[in-house]
């Protein structure tokens, strides 16, 4: 491990903060040393920023937020700009710079794998594309023994709590209306949206008015977490319109090396900042690092396999197997197209024109600078084994590489595409007692039958939308995988070569009963099994990964979790109908009844949509 890689994990030592993330004060670390907390959070990212909003609201509980990033100062156009969002990714100052191992079935690749390091965390440098997921991805958590509070019914209010999604109707009773988290639709104005969504259609896909409604499966714009042509992150959401409450302190730039336990119970956190030690102590510490930091600092404060860690000189104070294991992710590739009209986001790319554009923005909030661009794509059924949707399309106006190689065409556009329930499981686990070191990460893509088949499937499916009339007056040619790639060995090894991770680590500390051997939370409380005094609320402790981007999951889960956590009654569950395409029931009974609507189809796409028909459960 090079030193760089260490100081990437210790973080930046610079000045920090303490009120809600406004980075005044030189030091007030020493500020803290012997006080002790009602909660201690370690991590200021999705769930933390959610939590710390939702436990400190009735002004009776301490909390204290312990960030190891930066601030998210308002004026950093790096993460505020919803077009910079590249830009954070592999850049120190945001971003924890995570390298898998080397993959055994991608030719020995190491796949970066950028993680937030800033208040927000991997919400304020991800994609702002906002997908719930699948209705049947909370059937397929509440099947699971002891899980049945989190399926779908248990966790659409959490949903709505959270959200105040402005393109649905005011009645609409799968969707929220008052939340924090202010959600635009993409307005897919380009023509190529217009086409794509098009083509999907002759292709037998059908249109979806929403993908976080009734039917996630077809085609249509996205929501984003983009409000008023800027990023809205969970920490802008939550942390800083509540920044003045006298019981609620963010510090950030603190890198939290250790839980310390009395006995098995967690009373306090060690951090560095500004290069020295410090204590905190809290009567309740909520880990709420990622799917990446949790299991390793778990590990590292003796929480995991007891002969792993006996094997690094670490005491164990619960013997929980299940901390690291069952790694998951989602893997993507672009297929990219040269365009033959100039209607492409392109020309944004060229360097002349950032002045421009950037000061439109800053002017504004408008212009190209004021988009994610990432406004519109779908899910699908590959094959008919797959009950629902299990692959996700993004399609972008532009055709454009994330590893900074110029871009092959003066116009084009692409489409992001990648598999969404693989059954490859990967690990996450501490190599030293060296909290600087990054932990080692195997991922596993590629190693099953099911994996390469939907890689195979979601190649051709691309390729068959792309191939559509709809396309024909804009296709100028496929750019990448480029027409030689064809035969499924051919499709492998380019996946091989060229995929990279979509950033959706999960299920490293899954919540499960104690009679689960490698269940690692309490799904009825989120306390880590056989310690007092410590929780998880983060990615780690879903189950499943879900289907789509998980940051909104994530928030949802830091939502329900703050009321089991604050002891209060749970949100009443809401039986409501949705999609299925084979017109079974839920696998849970409805707690409440529910009225069936019937799903919205562009009428120009019955026909060919009917070729992929269902009902409503």
């Amino acid at each position: 491990m090079d030193d760089s890689a260490k100081n990437d994990r210790a973080g930046d030592d610079r000045a920090g903060d303490d009120r809600a993330g406004d980075d005044s004060a030189k030091d007030n670390a020493v500020k803290y040393d012997g006080v002790s907390y009602d909660y201690v959070i370690v991590g200021g990212g999705s769930a933390g920023s959610v939590l710390a909003d939702r436990l400190s609201a009735d002004g009776t509980h301490t909390v204290l937020v312990l960030e190891a990033g930066r601030s998210d100062y308002p004026w950093d156009l790096f993460i505020q700009m919803p077009a910079a969002l590249t830009f954070p990714s592999g850049n120190r100052f945001y971003d924890w710079r995570y390298q898998s191992d080397p993959e055994p079935q991608m030719a020995g690749r190491r796949v970066a794998h950028a993680r937030g390091k800033v208040l927000g965390g991997s919400s304020s440098i991800n994609g702002m594309i906002f997908q719930r997921g699948n209705p049947l991805d909370y059937e397929r958590w509440g099947a699971d023994p002891g899980m049945e509070s989190w399926n779908y019914a248990h966790c659409l209010p959490y949903f709505k709590k959270m959200e105040n999604a402005l393109a649905s109707a005011g009645d609409d009773e799968l969707r929220g209306h008052h939340g924090p988290l202010v959600l635009e639709r993409g307005p897919a104005r380009n023509p190529l949206f217009q086409a794509f969504f098009r083509a999907a259609g002759q292709a037998g896909y059908p249109r979806t008015d929403d993908v976080n409604g009734y039917r996630q499966e077809g085609f249509g714009p996205f929501d984003r977490n983009v409000h008023k042509g800027q990023r809205l992150s969970a920490s802008r959401a939550y942390l800083r319109p509540h920044r003045r409450r006298t019981n609620l302190s963010v510090l950030t730039r603190a890198f939290v090396t250790k839980i310390n336990f009395t006995g098995t119970v967690a009373t306090s956190v060690s951090y560095r900042r500004n290069g020295r030690r410090h204590t905190v102590h809290g009567a309740e510490i909520i880990l709420c690092g990622g799917a990446i930091n949790t299991p390793a600092l778990l590990q590292l404060s003796g929480v995991g396999d007891a002969v792993q860690l006996r094997q690094l000189g670490i005491a164990s104070v619960a013997d929980l197997p299940g901390v690291g294991e069952n790694l998951q992710d989602h893997l993507e590739v672009y297929i990219q197209h040269a365009c033959t009209q100039p209607v492409s986001q392109q020309p944004s790319l060229s360097l002349w024109r950032y002045p421009f554009i950037g000061l439109q923005w800053l002017l504004r909030r408008s212009g190209p600078a004021a988009t994610n661009h990432f406004e519109g794509g779908g899910f699908v059924r590959s094959n008919e084994d797959a009950v629902y949707p299990n692959l996700m399309f993004h399609f972008l106006p532009v055709a454009v590489r994330y590893d900074g190689q110029k871009a092959a065409a003066k116009h084009g556009y692409q489409v992001h595409i990648g598999p969404m329930y693989s059954d490859s499981r990967g690990s996450v686990k501490i190599q030293s007692t060296d909290p600087r070191r990054h932990p080692s990460l195997k991922f596993n893509y590629l190693s099953t039958a099911q994996d390469r088949r939907e890689w195979v499937e979601a190649v051709r499916i691309s390729r068959d939308i792309l191939g559509q009339a709809a396309m024909a007056a804009f296709d100028g040619g496929e750019l990448s995988p480029g027409p030689k790639v064809q035969s499924d060995d051919e499709i492998l090894q380019w996946v091989a070569r060229d995929a990279e991770t979509a950033l959706h680590p999960s299920c490293t500390a899954k919540m499960g009963p104690a009679s689960d051997p490698m269940a690692v939370v309490d799904p009825l409380t989120m306390r880590v099994h056989g310690t007092g005094g410590l929780r998880v609320v983060d990615a780690s402790a879903m189950p499943y990964v879900t289907n789509g981007n998980i940051y909104a999951p994530v928030m949802m889960l830091a939502e329900k979790a703050a009321d089991l956590i604050l002891d209060k009654p749970p949100l009443p569950a809401q039986a409501a109908a949705f999609y299925r395409h084979d017109g079974s029931r839920p696998a849970t009974a409805p707690v409440e009844s529910a009225t069936v609507e019937s799903a919205t189809v562009d009428p120009a796409m019955i026909e060919t949509a009917a070729t992929r028909g269902g009902t409503t459960s």
